[in-house]
């Protein structure tokens, strides 16, 4: 199976793409922030994101989940800046502080050709919402020189219907986070309460886009959804509903990482709520809640 975005730069359809999405940064609503700023003239909103992409590193990664990495690892680029900044952010550094640089289409384009020769079984875009325009004109040259790998749209799931739209046919493999349920915790951490309901209709998109995860005869993801979730203290999540929303409304098929790393990071300290680790014993509450929601197809760390 090719890359789906192959055909969409035979037939011109990822050229006319690239060209629309760009155009949206003279007033940008490609999130759902909708900062409306003119990102040409220097002007910046949420995201902290003019005209190029900033990208904090670039290599072969082999900590992600296991249909990804494979024997060679995954190919990601880490954009810096985030349309979403979590007070939590294990990444502080890159979403809030802006570490990184300005990457032109082609030094962009060059990155991904570059993680391809090194053997990675995918392009995995990280924290790419607000940046789609220039993944996508850097795309178009990269294919050019022969890029033939799956591509991995790997956000907060706090992404806009619309721009997914934009994607389809483009995007092999998508890997959305599902953070939080109760909007009063949203609000809090990362100033959007309407975060479950914009991630609901994301996830609802990016399925019917690509289906359940497909992997090949060596266990590597070629297509589909594949959805991350982060345990929180005291619950604080909502794993549970979380969980059966996925096996309600997208599949019962759809494979799951539930994350057990979450430690206080970024501005987290100060709040009593979000100021330790979560225990073993969550952790595992959490396993059985996806289970008993009928999500079975779990990230193989998660035994």
């Amino acid at each position: 199976m090719e890359p789906v975005y192959l055909k969409s730069y035979r037939n011109g359809i990822l050229k006319e793409r690239a060209i629309s999405l760009k155009d949206r940064l003279k007033c940008c609503t490609l999130c759902p922030r909708n900062c409306q700023v003119d990102r040409f003239s220097g002007e910046t909103g949420i995201c902290k994101t003019g005209e190029y992409a900033v990208v904090s590193s670039y290599a072969p990664h082999f900590g992600e989940e296991s249909p990804l990495v494979g024997c060679h690892g995954s190919g990601t680029i880490f954009f810096t800046n985030c349309n979403l900044l979590c007070n939590f952010c294990q990444n502080y550094d890159i979403s809030h502080q802006s570490s990184g640089s300005k990457v032109t289409d082609r030094i962009l384009a060059d990155m991904m050709l570059s993680l391809q020769s090194l053997g990675c079984h995918n392009i995995n875009f990280v924290t790419p919402s607000h940046v789609i325009p220039q993944i996508l004109s850097a795309l178009l040259i990269a294919v050019d020189d022969d890029l033939n790998v799956p591509l991995v749209y790997n956000s907060s799931g706090y992404d806009a219907v619309a721009a997914l739209q934009m994607l389809d046919g483009i995007i092999d493999i998508y890997m959305p986070d599902f953070k939080f349920w109760n909007s009063e915790l949203s609000k809090l951490t990362c100033n959007a309460p309407d975060y479950a309901e914009i991630t609901r209709n994301a996830l609802k998109e990016m399925h019917r886009q690509v289906g359940d995860l497909v992997l090949d005869q060596s266990g590597i993801a070629i297509r589909g959804l594949l959805v991350r979730h982060l345990v929180m203290p005291e619950n604080l999540a909502g794993t549970e509903q979380i969980m059966e929303f996925i096996a309600e409304n997208i599949s019962k098929n759809t494979y799951v990482n539930i994350m057990p790393q979450y430690r206080p990071c970024g501005k987290a300290y100060e709040n009593p709520l979000l100021n330790r680790p979560i225990t073993q014993y969550e952790f595992s509450i959490a396993i059985s809640m996806a289970k008993k929601a009928g999500i079975t197809r779990l990230d193989k760390i998660q035994v």
